[in-house]
């Protein structure tokens, strides 16, 4: 069987810098004037919160589509360089539409995890260890038997967005993934925009 270079592999392995940063990065972004005591020049200038909120997450969100694009045009040469020094074949359909997609809607997810826990918790190195030891939590507790895999099948947001790259999308991973969205990023979301927008600025 002959090995072959295949594009998706090497377009994953390209992104898998942008998958750890891209959420670290939007923490920061959230969480460096509260961290550094500039919130109340940022503030100052732009009385509106919300609009500030908007913008950070818009432009992290943006980088991490962008990332993604530069993963894929970063693989495509290097796949055909591989598969020529190598003297294999080159997979250059390895990355389907579908698949492509959904790859980069799981890292924007990822990323928005990571803006959400910021809004949450104002707190960087928190939030970061959070982020990181999350999914490590979710693999344990899916060996814990019945009880521990179910809550790791509906709210281990790194597997419930393998849907996303299926070709076998269903209702339930729809709803697993939607459950593992709303614990991980509406709901935190959410408390976190409300608690930086009442928040006192000192």
């Amino acid at each position: 069987m002959t090995e072959t270079a295949d594009l998706f592999m090497l377009a994953g392995t390209a992104g898998t810098v942008f998958g750890i940063l891209l959420p670290v990065l939007g923490i920061l972004s959230i969480t460096g004037e509260w961290q550094h005591r500039t919130a109340l020049t940022t503030f100052t200038l732009e009385p509106r919160r919300a609009r500030v909120l908007v913008a950070k997450c818009v432009s992290v969100l943006v980088a991490a589509v962008l990332a993604c694009l530069l993963a894929v045009l970063v693989a495509v040469p290097t796949t055909a360089v591989v598969a020529s020094v190598g003297g294999r074949g080159g997979d250059m359909g390895g990355l389907e539409a579908h698949v492509l997609v959904g790859w980069i809607a799981t890292t924007v997810l990822l990323t928005a995890e990571g803006l959400a826990l910021g809004l949450l918790l104002l707190n960087a190195p928190a939030a970061i260890v959070i982020y990181l030891v999350s999914p490590m939590v979710g693999s344990f507790a899916a060996q814990l038997g019945a009880g521990g895999k179910a809550v790791a099948q509906w709210l281990d947001l790194n597997s419930t967005s393998d849907v996303l790259m299926s070709d076998d999308v269903t209702a339930g991973g729809l709803a697993r993934l939607a459950a593992s969205v709303a614990f991980w990023i509406a709901v935190p979301a959410a408390v976190g925009t409300l608690r930086v927008l009442k928040r006192d600025v000192t």
